[in-house]
C-alpha cells in the first residue's frame, strides 16, 4: 500500500534535514523559540542510528572538545523530561568504565586528570568498590572510573517523543519526505527541493547522519565523513545488581527499561570501502591505525551504492528515496563473542540470552567529534553531523546550540573546536589521542 503524500508547507523560516536526534532536537528548540520550522525526514523519525545506539547519556570518557556541550546537554535532558509527558526510560544511574588491566586503569586515570577543570563528579573506584558494583568476589578488576550523574534512556522512545513535543510547539514534522537539494539566490539559501515539491526558507540545517556527505557532494561541497557499521543486541530479562551502565573490555552493557540489557562491544565496527574512503584516506589514517585491531574492513556492495560517487538533479530520484531506512545486517559472529564475554564479566548475565540483534551506521569524522555550524560557502546552510557514535547523549545540547546559531545568537557554549571549516585548515584535524 502506497503511503499518502505529505502536505508540505510552501514557506518556513528554517528547514531541518534529517529526523535523527540532532535534527529533531534542533527542530524542537527552534519551534520553542517561535521559529517557523519544518523537519524533513526521508523515512521515519529515528529510523536509523538514533534508535539503534546504546542509549548512554554520558560525560564520562568524552573528548574534551565535546565536554562543554555535553554538560549543557545533560542539563537539557533533565529539562526535557517534564515537557515530553512520556516515559522514555530516562534514568540517572551513572556510567562505570571497568579496568581489568593496567593499561585501561592508566587510561581512565589520565582522562580523569584531564577533565579536572570541568568539576565533574567522576572518580576512580577501588578494586573492592568495582567488584561490589558487579556482585563479583574474585577480585578480577583493578578498579573503575565512575560518574554517578551520568544517565541513560531508551533511544527508540526518546527521539520520537521529542519529535512529538516539537510538533506540539508548532514544528512541521514531515516523514517519507526526502530533500533532494537546496535552492540558492545570489549564492544564499532560498529553499529546498523535496520529492514532493519546493519549500522556501532562509536557513537549512543538514543533520543527515551518514547521508550528509553525499548530500553535500551533490551540491559541490566536501565533507570528510565516512560510515562504520556497529552491531548491538538486547537480552532477555536478567537480575539488576546496579543501575549503572558499564563499559568493559570486550563487552559493555546498559540496563534496559524492559528488564534486559543492551550489550555491545566498544569500538568494534565494520568499515565498508567506498570511493570516498580513498578520497579521504589520509584524513582517516590515524583513526584507522588506532582502531585496526577491532575494525573489519571489506569491499562490498556499498562500494557501488548511494555512498559512491554519483550525482542527481532536482528532478531525479535521489539515493535518499531509494533507501528510506538504512537497515544493515548485524555481525552475528561478533555478537556471539560479545555475549560470551559479557556472561564472564557480568554475573547478572549468566543466564541471559540474546532476544534481538540489530546494526546501525555511525557517521564518523577523522577526529571523531562532530562537525557543527555554518558552511561559509553557502550562507544560510548549517551542518550538524559526524556525531561519531556520541550523538544520543549530546543531542539535546547540540539542538539547543544549533537553534541559537541559526537565530544569529551567541551559542550557550563555544562550538569553535567543532567547526566545519577545521577540515580545510592546516592542523585543524586533531585526533582524540592528541587532545
Amino acid at each position: 500500500m502506497t503511503a499518502p503524500v505529505p502536505t508540505i508547507p510552501t514557506s518556513v523560516d528554517v528547514v531541518v534535514i534529517g529526523g535523527g536526534i540532532a535534527g529533531v532536537c534542533t527542530a524542537y528548540y527552534l519551534a520553542r523559540s517561535g521559529v517557523k520550522v519544518a523537519l524533513c525526514e526521508k523515512g521515519r523519525i529515528a529510523g536509523e542510528q538514533s534508535s539503534r545506539n546504546w542509549g548512554w547519556i554520558r560525560k564520562q570518557g568524552r573528548d574534551l572538545r565535546e565536554m562543554p556541550l555535553m554538560i549543557e546537554s545533560l542539563r537539557c535532558w533533565h529539562a526535557l523530561i517534564p515537557e515530553l509527558d512520556e516515559d522514555i526510560g530516562f534514568k540517572v544511574g551513572g556510567v562505570t568504565y571497568l579496568a581489568d588491566n593496567e593499561k585501561d586503569l592508566q587510561r581512565h586515570e589520565a582522562w580523569l586528570e584531564s577533565v579536572g577543570t570541568f568539576q565533574l563528579d567522576s572518580r576512580m573506584l577501588s578494586p573492592a568498590e568495582a567488584d561490589a558494583m558487579l556482585g563479583r568476589t574474585d577480585r578480577r578488576l583493578l578498579g573503575a572510573l565512575h560518574t554517578a550523574s551520568d544517565a541513560r534512556a531508551e533511544p527508540a522512545k526518546a527521539v520520537p517523543a521529542i519529535a512529538r513535543a516539537a510538533d506540539r510547539l508548532g514544528a512541521t514534522i514531515l516523514t517519507d519526505t526526502a530533500v533532494r537539494s537546496i535552492d540558492r539566490e545570489a549564492g544564499r539559501i532560498s529553499g529546498v527541493v523535496t520529492e514532493h515539491g519546493r519549500i522556501a526558507c532562509q536557513s537549512v540545517v543538514l543533520a543527515g547522519g551518514v547521508w550528509s556527505r553525499p548530500f553535500l557532494e551533490n551540491i559541490g561541497l566536501d565533507l570528510p565523513q565516512l560510515a562504520v557499521r556497529s552491531s548491538v543486541q538486547r537480552t532477555t530479562s536478567a537480575p539488576r545488581l546496579s543501575e549503572s551502565t558499564f563499559g568493559g573490555v570486550g563487552a559493555s552493557i546498559r540496563p534496559r527499561q524492559d528488564g534486559g540489557y543492551t550489550v555491545a562491544r566498544s569500538g568494534a565496527a565494520q568499515f565498508d570501502i567506498i570511493p570516498a574512503a580513498f578520497t579521504h584516506f589520509w584524513s582517516f589514517a590515524p583513526t584507522l591505525r588506532a582502531q585496526w585491531r577491532i575494525m573489519k574492513i571489506r569491499f562490498g556492495r556499498p562500494f557501488f551504492d548511494a555512498w559512491g560517487q554519483r550525482r542527481w538533479r532536482d528532478d531525479q530520484m535521489s539515493p535518499f528515496e531509494a533507501v528510506r531506512v538504512l537497515d544493515p545486517t548485524p555481525d552475528g559472529v561478533l555478537l556471539d563473542d560479545v555475549m560470551r564475554t559479557a556472561r564472564q564479566l557480568y554475573p547478572q548475565l549468566a543466564e541471559a540470552v540474546p532476544a534481538e540483534r540489530w546494526a546501525g551506521m555511525i557517521d564518523v569524522t577523522p577526529d571523531e567529534v562532530p562537525a557543527l555550524g555554518p558552511i561559509d560557502a553557502v550562507p544560510g546552510l548549517f551542518l550538524a553531523t559526524g556525531l561519531s557514535g556520541h550523538g544520543f547523549g549530546i543531542g539535546p545540547g547540540l539542538g539547543y546550540a544549533m537553534a541559537q546559531m541559526v537565530r544569529g545568537e551567541p551559542t550557550v557554549v563555544d562550538l569553535s573546536a567543532l567547526r566545519y571549516s577545521r577540515f580545510k585548515e592546516p592542523g585543524g584535524i586533531v585526533t582524540a589521542a592528541e587532545v
